[in-house]
């Protein structure tokens, strides 16, 4: 897989961050989602952020590929301001992302679907891919030998030619980590992706990621729920609740902070919920709009 491995340090040898995010505020129809929360990712390292449900998780990745637009501070890549940017404009820059839920095409085969992360990669119109000779001829077998070393990596072989919505969900889970990788990020954002899964896929599914991390040098922003996972495999891990981060730092040391331990096991549990469910009713209130204060 050297052939899809990204550099991870500039040529001084020494490493930037890659992402950059500098107190950063959103907030839809007056419910407060982010509340100044700043972090960096280095390269080649495995980030995880943690929390509550409706602790601004996923708001947070949405504003790092710029679904969301915060109203407030800044998210910088390589140095470089992200704000105002189209979603599929931080994807060319090397930002790619997986979803809670799976959001593959059924009927299309594995091959396929992971064909579809090529797409921001390919210099030929669709005239020239549509004749499919000369130069669009090539791109595109460079293209699916690029897909068959990522089928390789994530193991699935056997269910290459199968269409997606007959493989078992654990398959179709590294199927679309596949799709990302296709897009040959230096940063993947991976949203749960190990909901739903029972202990020998997310064991599975952990390995890759690791692996993703150690043999392809791709840094990494994990958002899990399974508390185990995150402890053992992330380098970093920030936790969020109420939109704000209240503690950043290696495993052991946030699992001891007692802010942590009371944002999931203390008395304020119930109120974390109803918030939670106001966030996820005032983002579907707004979800074609841009957020406002």
């Amino acid at each position: 897989m050297s052939d899809i491995r990204h550099q991870t340090s500039d040529e001084t040898g020494q490493a930037k961050p890659l992402l950059e995010v500098r107190d950063i505020h959103l907030s839809f129809k007056g419910v407060r989602a982010i509340d100044g929360i700043s972090f960096e990712v280095l390269p080649g390292e495995l980030f995880a952020i943690i929390g509550p449900n409706g602790a601004g998780k996923t708001s947070i990745f949405n504003s790092v590929n710029q679904v969301y637009k915060p109203q407030r501070g800044e998210i910088l890549w390589k140095g470089r301001s992200l704000m105002g940017l189209k979603p599929n404009k931080t994807a060319e820059l090397g930002i790619a992302r997986t979803f809670q839920n799976i959001a593959l095409f059924p009927h299309m085969t594995v091959i396929e679907n992971i064909l579809t992360g090529r797409h921001i990669r390919m210099k030929r119109g669709w005239l020239a891919g549509a004749f499919w000779v000369g130069p669009a001829k090539k791109e595109e077998m460079i293209n699916r030998g690029k897909v068959e070393d990522i089928v390789d990596f994530l193991e699935i072989e056997q269910w290459r030619k199968y269409p997606v919505g007959l493989l078992p969900y654990g398959v179709q889970k590294r199927v679309e980590l596949g799709r990302a990788l296709a897009m040959e990020p230096e940063l993947l954002l991976l949203d749960e992706p190990v909901a739903g899964m029972n202990l020998e896929e997310t064991e599975d599914m952990a390995r890759f990621v690791l692996d993703i991390r150690d043999e392809l040098g791709i840094a990494l922003i994990l958002v899990e729920h399974d508390m185990g996972l995150v402890m053992d495999i992330a380098d970093r891990v920030m936790v969020v609740d109420f939109g704000r981060k209240i503690a950043e730092g290696p495993p052991a040391e946030v699992q001891r902070n007692p802010d942590v331990i009371r944002a999931y096991l203390g008395e304020d549990f119930q109120s974390a919920e109803l918030r939670a469910a106001a966030v996820e009713a005032a983002e579907s209130a707004v979800e074609t709009t841009e957020p406002t204060n």
